[in-house]
């Protein structure tokens, strides 16, 4: 009797520890899955991130986790897990084969779990597939939306070195978009965020080209894919509460320097500025609209910048429900690769920029 006590006892043991640890396939498509910034529903079980920083979000039950991931095509890319808000780390993705990523979870009651798109939309997509979890919890919604415009500044391209030194791999290998100035202001204000940013891109020009080969931001802006692609429209769903623009870096550039280089046309960027912010406001009415400067530009091109910017500013005075500040950066940001703001120059932006939000949105 004794015998047969102790072994029912193991076995409820064993039992309810496998059924504790058992783990339930939640596809793609689940509705307790949070997503934000570009992303595309391919299948009924599958979305692609394809901006910089887009992402799923979701709570779990138990203490383990699988993920399925995958890359839209061979070359490597690269994504970003936090759990319970904490920065886990900067993951590689190579192949094209679906790969499953297990997770150990500090606790087995719930914790909260993102995975952000690192690099940006021309470094293609990373596909998520879905997770193994033992529960998915509601996630909570976000009262704040932001979204921050611009080129290889906000997409934190070159900003990171974790993984390799400057000039050695490939441009994607330095990509951080997790780490950006605008990512960072999102997470200080628990706020849900989308990046629309492409590397070299300009508003009336590109870094190196007159606009005769390259679209510039106006164009590309209402495709999802932030290129030429116009069978895939952006549906403009995500309605900022704030949107920031910093754009003027590569209007500004003199390029290679083996093109052809006209000089800078400030009434023509200064045009092309205006039918831009006519375009958010229609989509985005209500939206408060913070014109930035750039933190790799100064001397006499921050100055022409930056009356360029306050002209775009006084056009739109005249409409009292048109709320745009103009914010400007102290000094450069550029101790990451090749002139570029690092992660942790990055994090400083963010913490300059942070007060001119909370203005906005009247807090203390």
């Amino acid at each position: 009797m004794l015998k047969f006590s102790i072994l029912s006892i193991l076995l409820m043991l064993l039992t309810s520890r496998e059924t504790k640890q058992s783990l339930h396939n939640f596809n793609a498509s689940h509705e307790l899955l949070k997503y934000s910034g570009r992303y595309e529903f391919l299948t009924d079980s599958t979305k692609a991130l394809i901006s910089s920083g887009a992402y799923v979000q979701f709570n779990v039950q138990g203490d383990s986790l699988n993920i399925y991931l995958q890359t839209a095509s061979s070359a490597r890319n690269y994504y970003v897990i936090t759990v319970n808000g904490t920065y886990r780390k900067r993951y590689k993705i190579e192949g094209d084969s679906i790969q499953k990523i297990g997770l150990k979870l500090p606790a087995s009651n719930q914790n909260t779990i993102g995975i952000y798109k690192a690099t940006e939309a021309f470094n293609d997509r990373i596909i998520f597939h879905g997770i193994d979890a033992e529960a998915l919890l509601p996630l909570g919604e976000k009262s704040l939306k932001v979204e921050f415009i611009g080129d290889s500044i906000t997409c934190a391209a070159l900003s990171d070195t974790s993984d390799m030194p400057c000039n050695e791999g490939e441009y994607q290998d330095h990509h951080n978009a997790y780490l950006s100035y605008g990512a960072r202001i999102a997470t200080l204000l628990n706020a849900d965020f989308m990046l629309s940013s492409v590397s070299g891109i300009g508003m009336y020009r590109n870094w190196n080209d007159e606009h005769l080969e390259e679209p510039v931001m106006p164009q590309v802006y209402g495709n999802l894919y932030l290129n030429t692609d116009m069978s895939k429209p952006y549906d403009y769903s995500f309605h900022p509460d704030i949107t920031t623009i910093c754009l003027g870096t590569n209007d500004l550039s003199e390029g290679d320097g083996l093109k052809p280089r006209l000089p800078f046309n400030p009434e023509e960027y200064t045009e092309h500025y205006i039918r831009f912010i006519e375009t958010i406001y229609a989509h985005s009415p209500d939206t408060k609209i913070i014109l930035l400067n750039s933190p790799m530009i100064q001397g006499d091109k921050n100055e022409t910048l930056v009356v360029c910017l306050k002209k775009v500013q006084t056009y739109f005075k005249t409409d009292k429900n048109k709320e745009i500040t103009l914010f400007e950066f102290d000094h450069l940001y550029v101790n990451g690769c090749n002139y570029h703001p690092s992660t942790e120059e990055n994090n400083m932006m963010a913490e300059q920029l942070l007060p001119t939000f909370n203005t906005l949105l009247n807090k203390e």
